[in-house]
């Protein structure tokens, strides 16, 4: 692991390196800036906010910044199965999906 928080790895995605600018402190920028955007969505905010409780916000916000280094860093932070909590909430559609991946790519785009 470097000073950076990345593996000492060269991480090839799309068959381009990760950029140097891509570090656990990015990874949390764009994590909470990602949430901030979904809490307050009219379509994801309530769905949010009906599966977690304000308190579980730190807590959840960890664990997606963990599940994010594991996924682009290689840190192996990442503990647990993403999919299983998703598919338990009742009325999830395409749409949802859609409105999480374009608010996702937004909130990179405005960060990075």
């Amino acid at each position: 692991m470097t000073a950076n928080g990345r593996s000492k790895r060269t991480i090839i995605i799309g068959g381009a390196p990760l950029p140097d600018m891509l570090d656990e402190a990015m990874i949390r920028l764009v994590v909470h800036g990602f949430y901030d955007e979904i809490r307050r969505d009219d379509l994801l905010g309530p769905v949010f906010h009906d599966a977690i409780q304000p308190e579980a916000w730190p807590r959840h916000l960890a664990k997606m910044c963990d599940f994010w280094s594991a996924t682009l860093l290689r840190t192996s932070r990442y503990e647990g199965r993403p999919l299983p909590p998703h598919l338990a909430i009742s009325g999830l559609g395409v749409a949802h999906f859609r409105r999480w991946l374009k608010l996702f790519r937004a909130t990179v785009h405005r960060i990075c």
